[in-house]
């Protein structure tokens, strides 16, 4: 046996945090990342993928990219040496992630067991992102460096394609539900799929081009946060784009007076704020002339039901006993009752859809160790975090979001981690055995 596949304390050496991975794990987890931020239902269902559908075969249910990490984790945990170990080893630097990687498994094994909806939730929306937080506790430099890139080239590509789509009227890769399309839906798609996925993300995206992404420059970042709130307006959704202005106007207002107490001001960035400022109503004015703004105003006028259906799905409950509250109702039921209250379209809110369809139990479970885990990728983090956390703990909670199968908690802790990594954090170098004495 080679010394690379000895036992932990046999030779093998545990993964320290800042060494360099494997040219395979580094790749994998690469090409895992761009799969999540650019491959949406609608493209996979091109191929005969149904991804987003009800019906078909359960494999297709899980995405692309969580195949992907799981083969890149499972071949990083064999080069370890020893798997068992390996698990340990990144569970015991990312314990809340490991956590709840374990509660959903477990919660896994109770919905099939109970047949109740969620199945492939569990896998795609908790468990991917605990992993890709796992991995990534090993802080490769050049990882984190190519994964960087990925992100900016593609939320920048589907920025440029969600313009497209709202300028030329054609969605390129609609979203669909068992390959039926949404034909009134008009909104843009893009690279992410549906509407508001996209609009979550873009916001989520901004926010941290704002008070992250330090290795860009200041007019990069401007300009890349001028071409996102752009696509916000063709993605539609209302609670992004006011959350992503009321925000981003307090960071800046916050970060603007602090910089002008300080004295430090560059000359270079305020000079282009300065010119930004005075194009911006020119802007503006050729945005509403070519009816830009029609669009984003019509759908704070009309809003296909959601105001009423944040209210109606209170009146579920009056519909259920305590028994039913505590371990979930009847599946026949809901779906009843949904019909009768209008909520066709779904139950807005992660809470009350998870109690509704799994009970009470089951989603202080479930949010316990959410609450750990967002807790522990904060940490991770330099101190400007807290203006995208804020902003995707109040956009949760404007959809079903985390309660349904997304991808949308993996590309939230991967824009952190990596946009937000810590300079403090460093390489931590391997010690060296002290040499031996001459005499």
């Amino acid at each position: 046996m080679t010394a690379g596949w000895a036992a932990p304390g046999r030779g093998a050496a545990a993964p320290a945090a800042g060494a360099s991975v494997d040219w395979v794990t580094g790749v994998g987890l690469v090409v895992s990342v761009a799969l999540l931020f650019s491959i949406s239902g609608g493209m996979l269902w091109l191929v005969g993928y149904n991804y987003d559908g009800l019906i078909g075969n359960p494999a297709t249910k899980i995405h692309p990219s969580t195949y992907i990490l799981v083969l890149v984790f499972t071949w990083r945990a064999c080069t370890y040496g020893n798997p068992i170990g390996y698990c340990v080893s990144v569970a015991d630097r990312r314990p809340a992630s490991a956590l709840m990687a374990l509660i959903s498994i477990m919660l896994l094994v109770v919905v099939v067991a109970r047949g109740r909806p969620g199945m492939a939730g569990m896998i795609d929306t908790f468990v991917a992102a605990a992993m890709f937080v796992m991995m990534l506790s090993e802080e490769d430099e050049k990882t984190f460096a190519r994964l960087q890139g990925v992100l900016h080239a593609v939320m920048t590509a589907n920025a440029l394609l969600a313009l497209f789509e709202f300028a030329t009227k054609t969605l390129v890769f609609p979203y669909r539900l068992d390959g039926v399309v949404f034909a009134n839906d008009l909104r843009s798609t893009a690279l992410q799929g549906h509407p508001l996925a996209n609009a979550t993300i873009t916001a989520i995206y901004v926010l941290a081009l704002l008070s992250g992404s330090r290795s860009l420059t200041t007019p990069v970042r401007l300009g890349l946060i001028g071409l996102q709130f752009c696509a916000l307006v063709a993605f539609g959704g209302r609670s992004a784009m006011v959350l992503t202005l009321a925000l981003g106007g307090i960071y800046m207002l916050v970060h603007g007076f602090s910089t002008l107490r300080s004295g430090r001001v560059n000359l270079l960035g305020a000079a282009l704020a300065f010119i930004l400022a005075a194009l911006l109503p020119v802007v503006i004015a050729l945005a509403a002339y070519y009816g830009f703004f029609d669009a984003l105003l019509e759908r704070f006028v009309s809003d296909s039901g959601s105001a009423n259906a944040r209210v109606e799905m209170f009146e579920l409950f009056k519909h259920l006993e305590l028994r039913d509250i505590i371990i979930g109702p009847d599946i026949d039921l809901i779906e009843t009752l949904r019909r009768i209250n209008g909520l066709e379209q779904g139950i807005e809110n992660p809470i009350i859809r998870t109690v509704i369809y799994q009970g009470a139990f089951y989603t202080v479970l479930l949010f316990f160790g959410f609450a750990l885990f967002m807790v522990e990728v904060a940490r991770r983090c330099h101190p400007g975090i807290w203006l995208p956390m804020l902003g995707w703990i109040l956009l949760l909670n404007t959809s079903e979001s985390i309660a349904s199968k997304t991808t949308l908690l993996s590309k939230f802790v991967l824009i952190c981690l990596v946009l937000y990594r810590p300079a403090r954090a460093g390489l931590r170098r391997p010690q060296t055995q002290p040499r031996a004495s001459l005499s």
